[in-house]
């Protein structure tokens, strides 16, 4: 509770409002909570962090391998984009800053995130050995593909993106670019990028695949 009051703080007052007193005093629990459970705050920037990341895994573990790597590597940066919605106020600091509490990220943590991006280097040399993406290092594949789908995330948290290229046209046409840009045809692309859609909310959620899309 802790955590979640403290990163929603940050979101919608900034870093003026990351203080001890301030997060008690939304918890209903006096400072002294903060100190027993993180120590200070720069604890609490630190395992508002390291529970972003969680939070992913959790989705990333939720999908299931199928015979069609390509779909299942789309689902994958369809997970990222429905993490960072679902919890964007721990989005925020995912990442780090220096400005929050005397926090700095430190290698550990960075370590702790870079992880996280095993999931989509497993998929990445999935579809090299299935021949939908072309030989080469499944690693890079895998840090291009993270770097684009944060890039285009940040833009829409920020309320960047608007019609006619708002965020859903904007994701739905990098996904299927990104999978030919690894080297799968445009045609084979579309289809398992569509099909990763059909797959979001029974293996991520549990909700209906609609609930996602406008």
């Amino acid at each position: 509770m802790l955590i979640d009051i403290a990163a929603r703080l940050l979101a919608e007052e900034g870093p003026q409002a990351l203080t001890t007193r301030r997060v008690a005093a939304e918890a209903g629990s006096s400072t002294m909570a903060v100190y027993t459970h993180f120590g200070a705050m720069s604890g609490l920037v630190r395992a508002m962090v390291h529970e972003g990341f969680t939070r992913l895994k959790r989705y990333f573990d939720g999908i299931v391998e199928t015979d069609d790597p390509v779909s299942d590597m789309a689902l994958l940066g369809r997970a990222y984009r429905h993490n960072a919605l679902a919890n964007s106020h721990l989005y925020t600091v995912m990442f780090g800053s220096s400005s929050l509490g005397g926090f700095s990220l430190s290698e550990d943590d960075r370590q702790h995130g870079r992880y996280t991006l095993a999931h989509a280097v497993d998929h990445a040399a999935r579809c090299v050995r299935a021949a939908r993406f072309r030989t080469g290092d499944p690693e890079l594949v895998a840090h291009q593909m993270w770097s684009a789908m944060h890039g285009l995330i940040t833009l829409e948290l920020g309320e960047y993106l608007i019609e006619p290229y708002d965020a859903e046209v904007c994701f739905e046409a990098q996904l299927v670019g990104l999978m030919v840009g690894a080297g799968d045809t445009v045609e084979a692309a579309t289809r398992s990028v569509r099909a990763s859609l059909d797959r979001l909310g029974t293996e991520l959620t549990g909700a209906p695949a609609t609930e996602f899309v406008d």
